[in-house]
């Protein structure tokens, strides 16, 4: 077997279109998780208030605690999607201001059907793409050893295609 190759290209303005779409989409899932993230950390130390003056305790309202145990759990909640945010979404957006893709040569090491579904997969040499999905009458043309190039975006190794 030969030696991994790789070159990058531009995209093409059918795949800058996907990777727009694709970072929209991530963007406004991060924000909708902060949102609900943000109203759990003001409703669940209510709760627990609720929960204190159920089993009676004295000062079960105290506003330090309130806002103690509300101030932590926002703290939590923003930073864990900050981290989550540059590490996920900070690739797609280098995607779009670059606008590079990668192709890589690697080859074919098992083919698998699957009969439930009736989808054809080969599985690669790529440390990038354990598996694509195939059609039927590339998972007949090729075999096991065969080189195959797949092309994903640069920096976040969104899958785009095959040839």
């Amino acid at each position: 077997m030969s030696q991994l190759q790789l070159y990058t290209e531009h995209l093409t303005a059918e795949e800058f279109a996907f990777i727009q779409a694709t970072e929209l989409r991530n963007r406004a899932m991060y924000f909708k998780v902060f949102r609900l993230l943000m109203i759990v950390s003001f409703v669940l130390p209510f709760i627990t208030a609720w929960y204190r003056a159920y089993d009676g305790a004295p000062n079960a309202f105290s506003y330090p605690r309130f806002f103690l145990s509300a101030g932590i759990l926002v703290f939590i909640s923003a930073f864990s999607t900050y981290m989550s945010y540059r590490v996920y979404h900070r690739g797609l957006q280098k995607d779009m201001r670059f606008r590079t893709k990668t192709i890589e040569t690697c080859h074919i090491t098992k083919k698998v059907y699957v009969e439930v579904d009736q989808t054809c997969y080969l599985y690669l040499s790529s440390p990038t793409r354990l598996s694509i999905q195939v059609s039927a009458d590339d998972y007949l043309s090729y075999s096991d050893g065969d080189e195959v190039s797949i092309e994903y975006a640069t920096h976040s190794k969104e899958y785009l295609g095959y040839f």
